[in-house]
């Protein structure tokens, strides 16, 4: 397996994470150069992977400017965690200079810039995939192999609750959060993980969207508080419950699925914990302590085994296991309940081009 070179692009509050993954796959990855308008973080980045490899002779590039780092460096893999507004440019300008991409969540802000986010990579013959992490996580994976296996029966419905705080300092911190142009909500910045895996074990396509919105408390453009109604052609019926005022602190982030044959529920701190499961002739409480694992973030450790499938998938050419077109699902959902809340009407699929900056 040929070790790829990667570039970090954006050295921010999740960068953390990407410089993790790349130190837990150190056979067949290697960081060769970080970027970020401001110089500091990229020198930070540097150093954190650095000590982290414990090795003082690794060679890692520090810039400002991507388009000057790709231009100079010898470059597999670009990993972008920069602003959501600027994720759609950056991973184009990359594809189209023969980079594979790993892009944070959301993908975009736009159905349009997504379309072509997808187009771009199949055209340039790369890998594109987006950091919803969340779906390598054990429980979430026993819950994919019964929905694949139909243990559940008819689906009937699923709930996907973020009952989560983030106070004013959280978006005075980092201005862009919040924001139409480079943002949105809660929903598309803490929840879509959650609707992300909503529907990809609801096991349909989606036939409307509707939407209450309200920004309740922070000082933000987006919405603080959305609930969702979702359709699929399948019948089934998802519902998100999506806060970022909860009080004083952080409360619970849990998938519930229920179909005619079976009952799910998972949640911890970063939907880790498997907390019911209810199969004819399983035993619940062998599944339960099989699956448990320790998380101390809400980003969980998802983005490890995530980087190394596309490491695989570019390898060995095939499609990663979070693809462009995986990641456009949730995005869709997202911008519907944005236009639903705009207009105050349900909204039918498939969803014709909207933007986040649709709603100013």
């Amino acid at each position: 397996m040929k070790k790829l070179k990667f570039a970090l692009i954006g050295c921010g509050r999740i960068s953390y994470k990407n410089v993790e993954a790349l130190v837990k796959n150190r056979d067949s990855s290697q960081l060769v150069a970080t970027c970020d308008v401001k110089l500091d973080r990229a020198i930070a980045k540097k150093d954190e992977y650095i000590n982290k490899m414990q090795d003082e002779n690794l060679e890692v590039k520090i810039y400002e400017d991507y388009k000057e780092m790709l231009e100079n460096e010898d470059i597999d893999v670009v990993t972008i965690a920069t602003e959501s507004g600027y994720h759609a440019e950056i991973a184009i300008y990359c594809m189209n200079k023969g980079k594979h991409c790993i892009v944070e969540k959301p993908m975009a802000m736009s159905i349009d810039d997504a379309n072509e986010m997808i187009e771009v990579a199949k055209k340039n013959n790369v890998k594109l995939s987006v950091s919803h992490q969340n779906r390598f996580n054990a429980p979430i994976q026993k819950l994919r192999e019964a929905v694949e296996g139909n243990k559940f029966g008819r689906m009937m419905n699923g709930t996907a609750r973020i009952l989560w705080r983030r106070d004013e300092g959280y978006y005075t911190q980092a201005p862009w959060r919040g924001t139409w142009d480079l943002d949105g909500g809660t929903l598309m910045n803490q929840c879509i993980h959650n609707i992300d895996l909503l529907q990809w074990m609801m096991g349909g396509e989606v036939e409307r969207v509707y939407a209450e919105c309200d920004t309740f408390r922070n000082p933000i453009e987006g919405e603080d508080f959305g609930a969702i109604l979702i359709r699929f052609k399948n019948g089934a019926i998802g519902i998100v419950e999506g806060s970022a005022v909860v009080f004083p602190k952080n409360l619970e982030e849990t998938l519930s699925i229920f179909g005619t044959e079976g009952t799910a529920v998972i949640g911890g701190l970063a939907v880790n914990e498997l907390k019911t499961w209810r199969f004819e002739g399983e035993d619940e409480d062998s599944v339960k302590s099989s699956l448990q694992v320790e998380i101390d973030n809400v980003y969980g450790e998802g983005h490890t085994p995530l980087f190394k499938d596309v490491i695989e998938a570019i390898n060995e050419d095939r499609k990663p296991y979070v693809s462009g077109e995986d990641a456009i699902v949730p995005l869709s959902i997202i911008l519907a309940a944005y236009k639903s809340r705009k207009t105050g009407m349900p909204v039918q699929f498939p969803l014709e081009n909207f933007s986040s900056s649709d709603m100013k």
